[in-house]
């Protein structure tokens, strides 16, 4: 489950990065929506994915609730899942 974490972590930076950073500039300044839509629903996925991983694992590594809501606030920031996985995901 660990793994599975990791790997969700870096892929939810990645599609936060590339919604906010690629897409919606796409769709609002070259009038280009379709990627948009595709990345949103991924990024979306991924987010929920984030949440529920982090709360298991959290769960099953007996980490607490301070570490779960680090976890959570890093799912809303551009970067912070990478450091999440970095600082960590990577010593456990």
């Amino acid at each position: 489950m660990l793994k599975a974490f990791k790997a969700t972590a870096i892929l939810e930076g990645i599609s936060y990065l590339a919604l906010f950073g690629v897409t919606m500039p796409l769709k609002y300044w070259a009038e280009i929506p379709g990627p948009n839509k595709v990345v949103g629903y991924a990024h979306g996925v991924l987010f929920i994915a984030f949440i529920v991983l982090a709360l298991l694992v959290c769960f099953n590594k007996k980490w607490g609730i301070k570490r779960f809501i680090i976890f959570g606030i890093a799912s809303l920031l551009p970067f912070a899942t990478f450091y999440v996985e970095e600082k960590y995901l990577r010593e456990a």
